[in-house]
Order: structure tokens, then sequence, then C-alpha cells
């Protein structure tokens, strides 16, 4: 049995959408099983206003999202991860920081609404149809049996990204 929830961070290039939906949608649907963090490698320094208003229509808290760094997590004091998880092709190339407690690492890569160009209702129907996608993949996630953090659960993470 663990003694703290499985943390997961969720990484992407800008930290301003994918990421920061699949951060706010794990801490609902695993609260108290699961622990989600989102950063980037080239952080946008702010949170795109469509993630902010899908959150908000879905009642979501936001005021603790940000835009942020992914060398928070790579620094001394920060919290251990359990897993890494990639949402866009671009940070999955990447090289990435050495993570402490060298965690599980899976490629979900999901389209970047925020590069979708189009009316406000388009944008506004594009991040929901992401934010849909990652609702699935996370739906998915929580039923898995981490608690025992067996390698057939690890090995179903990795799996979840190659759909």
């Amino acid at each position: 049995m663990r003694n703290r929830p499985f943390r997961i961070l969720f990484l992407c290039t800008g930290n301003s959408a994918r990421s920061i939906l699949a951060e706010a949608v794990l801490n609902r649907l695993g609260a108290g099983r699961f622990e989600a963090y989102s950063a980037g490698s080239m952080p946008a320094g702010k949170v795109n206003p469509f993630t902010l208003e899908l959150l908000q229509d879905h009642a979501y808290p936001t005021e603790r999202l940000r835009s942020k760094s992914w060398d928070e997590f790579a620094r001394p004091g920060a919290p251990v991860m359990d897993a890494i998880v990639t949402v866009c092709d671009n940070a999955a190339g990447e090289a990435c920081p050495i993570w402490p407690g060298r965690p599980a690492t899976a490629h979900w890569g999901f389209e970047d609404p925020a590069a979708f160009q189009g009316s406000r209702q388009e944008k506004r129907e594009r991040f929901n149809e992401i934010y849909q996608q990652i609702y699935r993949r996370i739906e998915e996630l929580v039923a898995l049996p981490f608690e025992t953090l067996d390698a057939a659960a690890r090995q179903k993470l990795k799996s979840m990204g190659q759909k």
C-alpha cells in the first residue's frame, strides 16, 4: 500500500493548455489517489484564456494554475514524481531534465488547441474537444491499480499513449 498519492507531472512545451487541462482533470478525478502537476520546457508565462474559461465552465478551481518551467520539478526539494507524461509531441522529443526518483515515462500526444485558428466559438469548440480527449484518457488512468505500483500498471500507463 502507498503512503502518499501517485504523483504525475504532465509536460508540454508552453504549459498553457494541454498540460494544464491534464493537471486539473487528474486532480479532480484522482483526488486522494493521485497528485497532478504540470510544467513546460519553454513556458508561455500565462495560462491560455480559453483553458481557464473551459475549466471555469466545468467548475474546476483555477486560482493555483500557472504556466511554469519543468526546472521547478528537477530541483532539490521538489516533489518526487512517480510518472512523467508528455502531452505534446514537441516536449516528447526534447531533452528532459534528470528527474529525481527515476519516474515512469509515457507520451500521450494531443493536438494543440492553442494553435488552432478560427473564430472565438470555433476555438472554444476545439479546446473542448481536446479537453474531452484528455478527460477520457485520465478516466482510464484513474481506473488502474496504482496503489500497488505494480509493473503491469506502469506498463499500462505507457501503452495508453499508443492509441
